[in-house]
């Protein structure tokens, strides 16, 4: 693992470690920021900070840097009484990813708090498999239906359970195509 990624996932387990976590806001662009400048403050001169570059991945064009803010302004007034809608506002953040780099990280820690918050629950990621989640995640912004069945099908009321809360981060950082052993 690279030293970037490497110290990254030290934060990430940091910030529940130190329960900063729990001074985040829940489902806010702003909350989104924070946990990002958590997770890579000192790592990236734009850590917490909302792209101003177009960017693409596998041939998807994510928003246009022209109508991000008034995007994200958007999402955050998306609704978040059940679990259909929590996963219809994650879809909607992926395809805005409002940074450079490391959104699907940030972006995981985000919808676990939404989800412990509204529902009492978060996902268990260490059993989501990356291949079906990565598709599913391709495939949302046409069809959510995919990724809800299998978020839903992993969704544990362990919400202050260490051991799934670290190994799911490090399992959100292996979809990224990070492994510890790497060096």
């Amino acid at each position: 693992m690279k030293n970037i990624d490497k110290n990254s996932l030290e934060n990430a387990f940091r910030l529940f470690e130190s329960n900063s976590i729990n001074k985040i806001e829940t489902g806010t662009t702003k909350g989104l920021k924070e946990i990002h400048h958590f997770l890579f403050d000192g790592l990236y001169d734009f850590a917490g900070e909302i792209r101003n570059l177009n960017i693409s991945k596998g041939g998807f064009r994510f928003a246009n840097t022209l109508y991000l803010k008034e995007i994200l302004v958007k999402i955050e007034l998306m609704p978040e009484n059940s679990f259909e809608e929590i996963i219809a506002k994650y879809v909607e953040m992926n395809i805005a990813h409002p940074f450079i780099e490391g959104n699907g990280r940030s972006m995981r820690i985000w919808l676990d708090m939404i989800l412990k918050k509204q529902l009492k629950k978060v996902v268990n990621w260490q059993f989501v498999d990356k291949t079906l989640y990565l598709q599913s995640m391709e495939r949302s912004p046409i069809n959510d239906l995919e990724l809800r069945t299998l978020l839903k099908e992993n969704l544990t009321e362990e919400i202050d359970n260490r051991e799934i809360i670290f190994k799911g981060i490090e399992q959100s950082y292996y979809y990224e195509g990070y492994e510890k052993d790497q060096e």
